[in-house]
């Protein structure tokens, strides 16, 4: 039997009993959170007379943080950070001491890892990386699971930005379902999605969404879908002026607050070809005159469509040429592999003005996911994920997306959307020179002891924890970096500096995930994040934790620096 006490004192030492059987106790001295001795020497050097004022603040901002001293801005952060401590007895009328300076160090909230700087959202949809679900409607794995709308919404509210829905016909031919064809999952109504879409589209982000239907119904059944997404959607739904004649993508800003439908256009008519531009501005002009054709329905289904997609037919490699006409493109994460090994720059070219999406291959049947980073680096925009997963690729997706105010769209990095004088594009197989070094200087940690049960981790003893530094990028920036293990302490102290040399930093991600290590090594998860690297601010920042299904705990942080170096030989 196995009990543990706390008992707890004014001085800098609280006390942990752990009874073992009924005749031996073991008692451990707990320290009480307080600033590691780096934390009091930053503190002296901006402070005077253990006072650190409104003018010292600005310049520990400025000088050490690395904020921007644009406008006023500088003094409203200050002001925010006092104002933040004045409920707390820690606080001066004068100025911060120490154990203020600490809690302002360890507030995530005006001390977090990552800048507000918000990405330019003019440029073409082509230009930016897409928050992508796969079988959005799925509640677990992809052979046997519900197909709920509560799944949808889940999506939406994280952010992601692009739903797909598997349309069926229902039993009688008569309706429309969703579900995952070919499998024992369950179905839900199309109009129900739609409703849920339409309901929670724009909660977590203004910019559009996009709803890919995978299309497994008849003409007649593509007329119902059309009006019940007119229906549903109205002034909501975006209709391109020439929508089969798209020659560029709209911009995000431009579609605030829209729903685009990107599917197949109807075979029947994409076996007719394609109209001239002339062509549809007629028939554009006989619909408003209320003038109809056989085949109006299909044109009414074909003219939702805002983003024409085309799946694979023949040889991958000829339908990287690109068209007047901007498309989406769909391989599966084999396909892409395949065609990567020979063809890499020709899809870095393909998507500098269309859309290519990614998605699991058919085996994932427990909704796991593939390296996302091998679709980022060659330009496509979709990268799919199973988001009923728990697996660390996901995790790196969240990452990405928390990039840009979490909004859904990242901006690509220039050197993907770019030609070179010679007509070059970015080879994503070329090892470039290293252009920074990452600093991470990890500090401390809290939290623990507040977020779980006294034994949680270890029955016998408090934890043991060690932090695990990871740079997910480009094969050539990959590397794995660790802290030594503190043991019997829920406030560790590592003070440990980890450096990664990076050739293409804007495509790094940072991950960080600390473990309490176990002499059976089947080592205890302590949380986990992932971070874009070049959205980290510099300085000292406070890096809330989160849970294996990347929710934040409620106290659990660490406190790490960053400093960019750039590299030279």
């Amino acid at each position: 039997m196995t009990t543990a006490t706390r008992q707890f004192s004014h001085n800098k030492m609280s006390k942990q009993h752990f009874q073992v059987c009924f005749c031996f106790r073991r008692m451990f001295r707990l320290k009480v959170d307080e600033p590691p001795d780096e934390v009091k020497n930053l503190f002296e050097d901006y402070s005077q007379n253990g006072i650190m004022s409104m003018d010292d603040l600005c310049d520990f901002l400025v000088l050490f943080q690395g904020e921007e001293e644009a406008g006023d801005a500088i003094n409203k952060l200050a002001h925010a950070i006092f104002d933040s401590l004045k409920h707390l007895n820690i606080f001066q009328r004068r100025g911060l001491h120490v154990d203020a300076f600490f809690r302002y160090l360890l507030s995530s909230d005006l001390n977090g890892p990552l800048t507000e700087v918000q990405h330019d959202m003019s440029f073409p949809l082509a230009h930016y990386f897409l928050y992508t679900s796969h079988n959005s409607y799925l509640t677990g794995n992809q052979f046997s699971s519900a197909s709920k709308t509560s799944a949808i919404i889940k999506a939406l509210k994280k952010g992601v930005r692009v739903i797909e829905l598997d349309l069926w016909p229902n039993p009688r031919g008569t309706g429309v379902l969703v579900h995952h064809g070919g499998t024992l999952t369950s179905s839900v109504k199309l109009q129900d999605c739609l409703n849920a879409i339409k309901d929670y589209a724009f909660v977590a982000s203004p910019y559009p969404v996009i709803i890919t239907f995978e299309d497994h119904i008849t003409q007649s059944l593509q007329a119902k879908v059309a009006e019940m997404v007119d229906e549903i959607f109205g002034d909501m739904l975006f209709f391109p002026e020439y929508p089969h004649h798209v020659r560029e993508f709209p911009s995000p800003e431009q579609l605030k607050g829209k729903i685009l439908i990107s599917t197949k256009p109807p075979e029947s008519l994409e076996s007719q070809g394609q109209m001239t531009r002339e062509e549809e501005s007629q028939r554009l002009a006989d619909n408003i005159d209320g003038s109809r054709d056989e085949e109006d329905d299909i044109l009414e289904y074909r003219d939702l469509i805002s983003i024409h997609a085309w799946k694979p037919k023949g040889k991958l490699k000829n339908l990287l040429i690109d068209h007047d006409q901007v498309r989406r493109l769909s391989l599966s994460e084999h396909e892409l592999e395949d065609i990567v090994k020979d063809h890499g720059t020709d899809i870095v070219r393909f998507t500098q003005r269309n859309l290519l999406r990614i998605y699991p291959k058919g085996t994932r049947l427990d909704s796991s996911n593939y390296d996302p980073m091998i679709g980022w680096m060659h330009g496509a925009q979709m990268v799919a994920f199973n988001m009923q997963g728990g697996d660390h690729f996901l995790r790196y997706m969240e990452g990405m997306f928390r990039a840009n105010g979490g909004c859904g769209y990242v901006k690509k990095p220039d050197f993907l959307t770019k030609i070179g004088p010679n007509n070059e594009v970015f080879d994503p197989r070329a090892i470039p020179e290293i252009q920074k070094i990452l600093q991470v200087l990890v500090y401390m940690g809290e939290g623990w002891r507040s977020d779980f049960r006294p034994t949680h981790f270890d029955l016998y003893s408090p934890p043991d924890f060690q932090v695990q530094v990871r740079i997910h990028g480009v094969p050539a920036d990959k590397a794995t970096k660790y802290t030594r293990t503190i043991e019997d302490d829920w406030v560790p102290v590592w003070n440990e500096e980890l450096s990664f040399p990076l050739r293409v930093p804007e495509l790094a991600l940072l991950y960080i995930k600390v473990v309490e290590r176990d002499f059976s090594r089947k080592h205890d998860f302590g949380g986990q994040t992932c971070l874009l690297v070049s959205e980290l601010r510099q300085g000292i920042r406070a890096v809330r934790l989160r849970n294996r299904k990347g929710e934040l705990y409620k106290s659990v942080r660490l406190l790490i620096q960053f400093h960019f170096l750039d590299y030279t030989q």
